[in-house]
C-alpha cells in the first residue's frame, strides 16, 4: 500500500494541484506540494511571543492554583465564533464549567472548546488566528 501512495504522489509532482487528502484503509494522509515558490516567513510568527519575566514567574509559582486548558487537536485557535465578533472570554472572566473558551478549526470543522472548571480565565497563551498543536496550553483557568 505504501508503495502505492508513492506512486500516486510522484505522479502528482508534476501537475498543477497543489495540496491533496488521501484516505486509504483507515489511514490518513495529507500532502502540499511546493509549486517552485518559495515562501519566507518571518522569524517572528514562527517563534512564540515571549512571556514578560514577572508573568512568568507569576504563572509557574502559581500553576496548582490554576487549570490548564489544553488544546484537544491540532488546529487553528479563534477567540471569537466570527471575525469582526467578540471574544468568547477576555483575561479577568470568569467561566462556568462547560462554556465556550474558543474554537479550533481543523480540517474545516469548527470545533468549540469548553471549560472543564468554574474560575476565572486567569491568562489567554495563543492569539487569535495562530495554530495550536496537540496538548499545547490555551488558558489558565483560576478554579473557584
Amino acid at each position: 500500500m505504501l508503495d502505492k501512495v508513492r506512486e500516486l504522489l510522484k505522479a502528482l509532482e508534476n501537475t498543477s494541484i497543489e495540496e491533496v487528502e488521501i484516505e486509504v484503509e483507515g489511514i490518513k494522509l495529507r500532502a502540499k506540494f511546493a509549486r517552485g515558490v518559495v515562501k519566507e516567513i518571518p522569524l517572528q510568527e514562527v517563534v512564540p511571543k515571549e512571556i514578560k519575566k514577572e508573568e512568568k514567574e507569576e504563572i509557574t509559582k502559581n500553576t496548582e492554583d490554576y487549570y490548564v486548558v489544553e488544546s484537544p487537536m491540532v488546529g487553528t485557535f479563534y477567540r471569537a465564533p466570527a471575525p469582526g465578533a467578540e471574544p468568547f472570554v477576555k483575561e479577568g472572566d470568569f467561566v462556568e464549567k462547560g462554556q465556550t473558551l474558543c474554537i479550533i478549526e481543523a480540517l474545516k470543522v469548527m470545533n468549540e472548546i469548553e471549560a472543564e472548571v468554574s474560575g476565572v480565565v486567569k491568562k489567554i497563551l495563543v492569539e487569535n488566528g495562530q495554530p495550536v498543536e496537540y496538548g499545547q496550553p490555551l488558558f489558565y483557568i483560576e478554579k473557584a
